[in-house]
Order: C-alpha cells, then structure tokens, then sequence
C-alpha cells in the first residue's frame, strides 16, 4: 500500500526494482535484475517500446522462491508496473493523470506476496515478475502506427499509447513460460473498461483456464477481495485484428477489458493454465470502504496469491479441477 501511494517522483523502474532486490536480500528469496541493454537482447520488444519514452529506462524483475526438496509445483506471479503512466503519445487528459502512480499496483502486490512467500515457506517453487517502466511523451516515446515485435517473435500493431501495460506484461508471460511454471497469474490495473463493467471495488477475472479461473474467483471471494468472471468470446477477436501485425494492441469502445485479456492470451502457451485479474478498480480506491479496502493503495490480492499458494501446496485446487472434470463427464 505504501509503495502504490508513493508518487511517480519517488517510484520510478529504477527505484522500484531496489526495493524488489531489498525484499529479496532480506527475506531470501533468489533475484535477478535486467537493465535495458540485457531487456534488448532477450528480444523483450514490449517493455522496450513502453520505456523509451522516458528519460529513466526500464527494469525487469525475477525474484524467485524454491524450496529445498522437489516443488509440488511451479507458479509464476506477474504485476503490472508502470511507475506512472501519461499515456505516452496517447496522452491522458489532466484529470485522469492524477492517482496513476497507481499503475504499478500489480506489481507492488507481487512484491507483498513473495514477502509472504518466502516467510511461509511452501514446498512450491513460485516466480515474482514484472518489467518497470514509465509510460512518459516525448522525441523517443513509441508512436501509434508502430509494429513492436514481442519476446516470442509476434508482432504487435500499436493503435494507442496508452494501452501499454499489456505490452509489458506479455513479455513477461513470455519469459514466465519458459521457467518450467504450470501456472501464472497476473495483476494489473488495466483498464478502465473493467470498472465499468464492474464498479470500482471488483476484479474482473479472465484466463484460458476456465477450472483455474473459478478457483482464484471464489478464493478472493473468500478473503473479502471481490472478483468476478469476464468471458473470453471469440466474435470480440475480430477487433483485434490488424492489416499490418499478427495483432492490434487494442480493440474499440466495446468489450475493452475482455479485448485486453484476449490480447495477452494470444501469447500464453496452450501447456500453461494462466489466469488475468483486471484490478484497475480496487487496487486504488478513494475512500476507506470496510475493513479490507484503505483510502489509496489498497494491497488488493496479495490474500489471494498468498492463499493460492498454500491451496496449490496442500493439493486443493488439483482436487478441485479433478472434482469438475468428474462432475462434467457423469453430465456426459
């Protein structure tokens, strides 16, 4: 919460990513830190592209958690963290600049969460991931009209500026899918649209995983962070579809947060259950409401990954999946 409130003055990739190698230091956890010129060579062109726009470059962060004898299994967490986020050439109007040193939110999340982690110790091996930037105009920010080209060789057709985050983050699923993991979950504040659609106080939850997207759902239910499903639906596909890239990074007016989604799962290996939680809306919130919601950063699903970790650990959600898969074929 008190990183999410700090300003875009104080937080930016550079300072954040200190904190990240801090936390690792302290509570053990493993850490990797790339700077830009490491970012360039694993071909992470979202992240390049969000960042160079602004005078301070991007960091991708690795912390990781392993237990000493053989994982149960391996996740991976992924937090979206642009420091503050201008739009970049798209720019935001004034008033919706203010509060958006709230883009990294998901990434502060995953920070909080692998503290945990590491405390509790699970016999599960679990990755902490996100790729820092500022989203900032200026002679060297990306440009609509720009084909950027993502870690795993797809292009990508930027259409606007602003729809950044989902650049970042699917770099860092990318680079998640390659450590072995079974299951990655991300956290971002990704767009507007999910607050519509939901109000300001629940997650919209999407994924290829419709078993694995229910689970978390009902969990942070549970644990007082509201979330509900978005349905992925293939006639919304048509708007992302570009003339010049394998894909746009943005559709129209309709649909926005279920697009978003649907964009980064283009990007997510079919071997890997992978859930998105839309938090643009709890993860800042301008009242104090109840016990589990402050006025500002509110910390939103650090319970949910924290829990999720000790659920995957004790084999509650594989029983889970195995209880549906039988559930569906008695129906049969």
């Amino acid at each position: 919460r008190d990183i999410v409130n700090e300003p875009g003055n104080v937080i930016n990739p550079s300072t954040l990513s200190e904190i990240a190698s801090a936390i690792a230091e302290k509570y053990g956890l493993g850490c990797e830190i790339f700077d830009i010129e490491e970012i360039k060579k694993m071909g992470m062109g979202g992240v390049v592209a969000v960042g160079q726009g602004s005078a301070i470059p991007p960091k991708f962060v690795h912390l990781w958690w392993k237990p000493d004898k053989k994982p149960k299994d391996k996740v991976a967490f992924i937090g979206k963290a642009i420091t503050f986020d201008s739009g970049g050439l798209s720019l935001k109007p004034q008033q919706s600049m203010v509060t958006m040193k709230l883009d990294k939110s998901g990434a502060c999340s995953v920070l909080a969460a692998m503290k945990v982690i590491a405390q509790i110790k699970p016999d599960v091996e679990v990755h902490g991931i996100f790729a820092a930037c500022e989203n900032m105009p200026s002679g060297t920010a990306q440009r609509p009209d720009d084909i950027i080209k993502a870690m795993d060789g797809k292009t990508i057709e930027v259409v606007n500026t602003d729809a950044e985050g989902r650049l970042t983050l699917v770099d860092a699923i990318i680079f998640a899918s390659r450590l072995g993991v079974s299951k990655i979950v991300d956290l971002a504040t990704l767009t507007g649209a999910c607050m519509v659609a939901l109000g300001e106080y629940t997650a919209g939850v999407m994924g290829n995983s419709e078993d694995f997207a229910w689970f978390i759902t009902n969990l942070g239910r549970e644990l007082g962070e509201k979330m509900w499903i978005l349905p992925f639906d293939k006639d919304l596909e048509e708007k992302l579809k570009s003339d010049f890239a394998f894909i746009k990074n943005v559709g129209d007016a309709y649909g926005g947060a279920i697009t978003a989604g649907m964009f980064m799962a283009k990007f997510v290996p079919e071997n890997i259950e992978w859930v998105h939680i839309d938090i643009a809306g709890p993860a800042f919130v301008t009242k104090k409401i109840g016990y589990f919601y402050a006025k500002g950063g509110t910390g939103f699903g650090v319970r949910t990954l924290v829990e999720l970790t000790k659920k995957i650990e004790k084999g509650e959600y594989q029983k889970q999946k195995n209880n549906n898969k039988k559930q569906k074929s008695n129906k049969k």
